[in-house]
């Protein structure tokens, strides 16, 4: 009951709250008067208490953070990222019914008072002292639109928030104060514009354009009569009105907005009472938040989009900065990703690994010349449930990427033969190559102290049958280890850094690689972008092109649209164009008669190298056309799974290869790529073949292709004795028949013989 004095007026609490009341209203009013001392009245611990004079007049309306949208390089939608669901739009696009039933609602002489209401207050002030508390607001749709921005300024900062909504006196009086300085500025219609983009609808829609496409899956212009009730209803305690979660008490406060338009006269009782009548009618659309909501597959790249923005100074000089103008959002980013490339990626990947599997496979494809990045993908989905991860194998480790890397096996060794072209080694130059020999020493590194092989340490070849002599473009199609290491020692260490310094190879953890004739072998991790974009720069006759994402952002704020700076590739002659074109030629050999025949495209010009690192971790195909160049990576991501006795996309292996997993992987998706594109033609060199018998086992003894690195081409030739055909595999020469039967995991290892394979 309220408390009363005993000659039935009002209690020294109700007269001191009622006076305080008043005194707020008219000190606004006026807009300089200052509000007189509370402290007498116990209120003064509530908050701080500025003279209205004194508080600045600089209130700026804040720019809505909203939802950005990533598109492909066609202009289509490949997902939304937001801080808040909110996409701010004109009230001309909003429906007139929803207009009249937010100032019905909440503020029903809107367009009658000032930026307070004084019968509004009054009424306020006598019954909230009648109750001897506070039964009812007097807040005006502008005094509510002061304390969103408020509060939208405090963003995501849980005390700034408080601080914005905390119930004080000195609050409300700036509250009360920069209300009138929005009426004098904006004017009734933009303040109801801004209110409508600004304010909270539940369900993680601020915004009526996100509120129309939550509950109802339609725009804000188009809503009807009875929908713009329930939505106004909403506002004032999203939680309690929730139509998803409690369409009673949604429909009753639906109700009570109808009756009121009927009141104020917005509409017709006739109208109001036909529209209670109706169902809810919810379409509602769930939130699509974030990269994991990506289409093709595309999450990963959309988070690589997202760390190239918080990352790169083009942005904003600090991360502080970066941040904030990601999380206002509004922007519309515009990336390089190739619908076409995209699609390939996902299809194939999924159509030879199953997410399930214990090993993973990734790709990334580059377009020569431009560095842009058309399509990333792994067989593992974006997620946090089983068998999916939020790792992007793709990529490095400050962008997102797993571990650092992964080792490269012999998709290294073009590199190696690159420095030495470059160096003027012939593309004939011969090696005594043996299957087995010490690591040279000692080899000239970029200091003055060289590298030594204190620990005596050996490098073999794959096969038995590998025994030199050889030259450059055998070594290159049977991917001989002694060959290239003899080659680094040859020519040095430092030559071969200056090279991949050109061509952007670093480690996945972002450093350099380190001076020892063992990365010939590809021992060290590298991401498979970092590849594929280093290989296009063979592609494009030696051109190299930093890698790209985005190709513009445009950001919408307050109305207003402006283009930001974006990232832009840099390409830099890396080699000579007769290097990269010699190099072309090597690579063609590799496809056409070496160890990556199961990779060859037969509808245009392609080159590529085969990868397979030590205990078979990790298997690499790296390939490229004259315009689209794709590295492709299986393998254990955790580096503890052997691909020996292993099934992978359902099929039984008995050992992985880089020319017979990554290898059909990357034929198949660079074809669905490439599918109705142009088919230019590399600038081949004339490289004379050595001696095709010099008394080797090339372990070809009938129509079987063996690739000298342990791997057959597993294509039902086999090896031919006496006569017959025997199916399945080679191995270094050796046939391996295709079991009918699944041989139990571990009951046959690896050979484990500590070197990298191709």
């Amino acid at each position: 009951m309220p408390k009363k004095r005993s000659g039935g007026g009002l209690s020294a609490t109700q007269q001191a709250a009622k006076f305080l009341g008043v005194s707020v209203l008219a000190g606004a009013v006026m807009a300089g008067i200052a509000l007189p001392a509370v402290g007498a009245f116990g209120l003064a611990a509530k908050g701080s208490v500025q003279g209205f004079d004194e508080i600045p007049d600089n209130l700026k309306s804040p720019a809505l953070s909203q939802r950005t949208t990533i598109l492909d390089s066609q202009g289509d939608q490949i997902a939304t990222v937001y801080s808040r669901d909110r996409t701010v739009v004109d009230l001309k696009d909003i429906s007139p019914y929803m207009q009249k039933a937010i100032v019905a609602i909440e503020d029903s002489r809107f367009y009658q008072h000032g930026a307070i209401d004084l019968k509004g207050v009054l009424r306020a002030v006598n019954q909230n002292a009648q109750n001897g508390g506070v039964a009812q607001g007097a807040s005006t749709l502008t005094q509510q639109l002061v304390k969103n921005y408020f509060v939208e300024e405090a963003g995501d900062d849980p005390t700034k928030v408080a601080q914005a909504t905390q119930q004080t006196l000195g609050r409300k009086i700036r509250e009360l104060k920069y209300a009138i300085q929005l009426e004098e500025k904006l004017g009734k219609k933009k303040i109801l514009e801004n209110y409508l983009n600004i304010t909270f609808f539940g369900e993680q829609a601020y915004g009526i354009e996100a509120a129309a496409q939550r509950y109802f899956s339609k725009p804000a212009k188009d809503l009807d009569l009875q929908q713009s009730a329930l939505l106004a209803g909403i506002v004032q305690s999203p939680s309690r009105y929730d139509p998803v979660n409690d369409e009673a008490e949604a429909t009753k406060r639906r109700n009570t907005v109808l009756q009121r338009m009927a009141e104020v006269h917005d509409i017709s009782q006739q109208e109001a009472d036909a529209a209670k009548k109706k169902k809810l009618g919810l379409h509602v659309s769930q939130p699509k938040n974030g990269c994991i909501t990506a289409v093709k597959g595309a999450s990963f790249f959309c988070k690589y989009v997202e760390h190239v923005f918080l990352s790169d100074p083009v942005f904003g000089k600090t991360k502080e900065e970066r941040a904030k103008i990601w999380n206002q959002g509004g922007l519309t980013i515009r990336t390089t990703l190739d619908p076409q490339s995209q699609e390939s990626i996902q299809t194939l990947l999924k159509e030879h690994v199953n997410k399930s599997d214990k090993v993973a496979a990734a790709a990334t494809l580059v377009q020569p010349g431009t560095g842009k990045i058309l399509g990333m993908g792994q067989s593992k989905p974006y997620g946090y449930g089983k068998n999916e991860t939020e790792y992007n194998y793709s990529v490095n480790y400050d962008m997102g990427g797993s571990n650092y890397g992964f080792p490269t096996g012999s998709t290294f060794k073009p590199f190696v033969a690159a420095a030495a072209l470059e160096q003027g080694l012939p593309a004939t130059q011969e090696y005594s190559s043996p299957n087995k020999m010490p690591y040279p020493s000692p080899v000239q590194t970029c200091g003055s102290k060289p590298w030594t092989n204190q620990a005596n340490e050996q490098v073999p070849n794959e096969s038995t049958s590998e025994v030199g002599p050889y030259r450059l473009k055998e070594a290159m199609a049977k991917s001989v280890n002694t060959y290239f290491v003899q080659m680094i020692s040859d020519i040095g260490l430092c030559p071969v850094m200056n090279q991949i310094d050109k061509l952007g190879v670093v480690q996945g953890n972002g450093d350099k690689l380190p001076q020892v004739p063992s990365i010939a072998l590809g021992a060290k991790g590298i991401s498979p972008l970092t590849m594929a974009t280093a290989y296009a720069a063979f592609a494009s006759r030696g051109m190299y092109c930093t890698p790209v994402a985005i190709e513009s952002i445009t950001q919408k704020i307050n109305g207003k649209q402006k283009s930001l700076e974006v990232p832009k590739s840099t390409c830099q002659r890396a080699m000579s164009e007769k290097t990269a074109d010699t190099i072309n030629t090597l690579l063609s050999g590799v496809i056409d008669s070496g160890t990556g025949q199961q990779a060859g495209l037969t509808d245009r010009a392609n080159a590529g190298k085969t990868g397979t690192t030590d205990e078979r971790k990790n298997a690499w195909f790296v390939g490229y056309t004259p315009n689209l160049s794709g590295a492709v990576w299986v393998g254990s991501a955790t580096q503890k799974v052997k691909m020996v006795n292993i099934k992978i996309g359902g099929v039984y292996r008995y050992k992985v290869y880089g020319g017979q997993v990554p290898g059909p992987i990357w034929r198949d998706l660079m074809t669905g790529a490439l599918t109705g594109k142009e088919a230019p033609s590399f600038n081949l060199v004339d490289i004379p073949d050595a001696d095709e018998n010099k008394g080797r086992d090339d372990g070809n003894n009938g129509n079987g292709n063996g690739d000298n690195n342990g791997n057959g081409n597993g294509n039902g030739n086999g090896n031919s004795t006496n006569g017959t055909t025997i199916s399945g595999q080679t191995d270094g020469g050796v046939v391996i028949p295709t079991p009918s039967f699944s041989i139990p995991e571990g009951l046959i290892q690896g050979n484990g013989n500590g070197g990298q394979r191709g």
